[in-house]
């Protein structure tokens, strides 16, 4: 107990010479000591990492997973050090939801069929998208965790016990330096009746102070030498947040692209049932062709029949969505806008022949409502 109560009172005692000492640091009446350049430069490196990892680590918790909720739910997962439950992403719970009402609609009608199929590619995005959440939580969100947990912990800690030996240094600095002035001062006007003793006083407390400053001169190098090679080790860090970096974009390329395969072979499933645009698009086949059209101003459709809108088979229809062409054989489109359609022997019945004006192209019966 005697020990413990010594011990607390030699640590208030060294917390508070360190407070007087910075307290005058920072009022002018006290020297500082001044690191070396190349320490500042690590630690002002140091300090500029940290900050943009922690943005960088925080702005990309916000991409993979948006709810603050669900955030807050991992991060107590993760401090009681539990395994983070699995958790249905938006696009398998659309999937499941589409799934679900097909059976209510029936799956043979056109509506629901469609919705299975619609639900099947949904959950597909929503599995594609839970893997590319996993493969980032990984590659890049760990490493990033580790060093703001791990490294940057042990070199804060190291910086405050170099803090601390600097103002034990600066400390006996002081000290010293009053020591000396007092010996002196005791030189230049010495009391006969009491000089041996003093001067001997006075000498032996300046060794003292110089003792416990060359003491503290080595603590400090030996503990800027620890804080240095910490510091140093900020490059290895940049290497391999790089690499996680690399591996972060991979997952993201990887998952767009899959999210895109998957959105054609939907379109194209898609263009394969019949729909209630259609019913009404049968051509008339008593239309004759008195002149064929160039190949070159229409490619891959076979030459319609060069006929007014009044011609049998002619048809008005206005444009339900935006429809960009795929290639030169195509006519984009524009939401509301009226065009003329028809059909031409051969040709997918999911297609019609538009004409605009002095434009004409292939286009997708279900972009049309076709007006009587």
């Amino acid at each position: 107990m005697d020990f413990n109560l010594k011990k607390l009172t030699s640590d208030a005692g060294v917390f508070f010479t360190r407070a007087v000492q910075f307290t005058e640091e920072k009022l002018g009446s006290a020297e500082k000591t001044e690191l070396d350049a190349h320490l500042e430069n690590l630690i002002a490196r140091a300090d500029c990492t940290k900050n943009w990892t922690e943005k960088i680590f925080r702005q990309t918790e916000v991409l993979l997973q948006p709810n603050p909720s669900a955030r807050i739910e991992e991060f107590f997962y993760e401090k009681l050090d539990k395994k983070i439950p699995s958790r249905t992403t938006n696009g398998e719970l659309l999937g499941q939801y589409m799934l679900d009402a097909a059976k209510d609609f029936g799956p043979g009608t056109p509506y629901g069929s469609t919705l299975i199929t619609v639900g099947e590619y949904q959950s597909r995005l929503g599995g594609a998208e839970r893997e590319f959440l996993q493969t980032s939580a990984i590659n890049f969100l760990t490493p990033l965790r580790n060093f703001l947990e791990g490294d940057w912990r042990t070199i804060s800690k190291e910086r405050r016990l170099l803090e601390n030996r600097r103002l034990d240094l600066d400390i006996c600095k002081a000290r010293v330096k009053k020591a000396k002035q007092a010996e002196a001062k005791a030189a230049a006007e010495p009391d006969f009746q009491e000089t041996r003793p003093r001067n001997y006083v006075l000498s032996a407390s300046a060794s003292a102070a110089e003792q416990e400053l060359r003491v503290a001169q080595t603590e400090f190098d030996r503990q800027a030498e620890v804080t240095r090679l910490l510091l140093e080790g900020i490059s290895s860090t940049h290497v391999n947040h790089l690499r996680c970096l690399h591996e972060f974009v991979e997952a993201q390329a990887t998952y767009y692209a899959q999210c895109h395969q998957y959105m054609q072979e939907l379109q194209k499933e898609l263009s394969r049932y019949p729909n209630s645009f259609a019913s009404n698009a049968k051509p008339s086949t008593s239309a004759t062709c008195p002149s064929p059209v160039s190949s070159a101003t229409l490619p891959g459709v076979s030459p319609p029949c060069l006929a007014s809108s009044s011609t049998p088979g002619h048809r008005k229809a206005k444009v339900l969505y935006d429809y960009d062409a795929h290639d030169t054989s195509e006519l984009s489109l524009l939401a509301d806008e009226l065009i003329t359609v028809y059909t031409v022997p051969g040709m997918d019945p999911d297609w019609l022949v538009g004409e605009r004006g002095n434009q004409k192209g292939k286009v997708p019966v279900t972009y049309l409502e076709l007006l009587s």
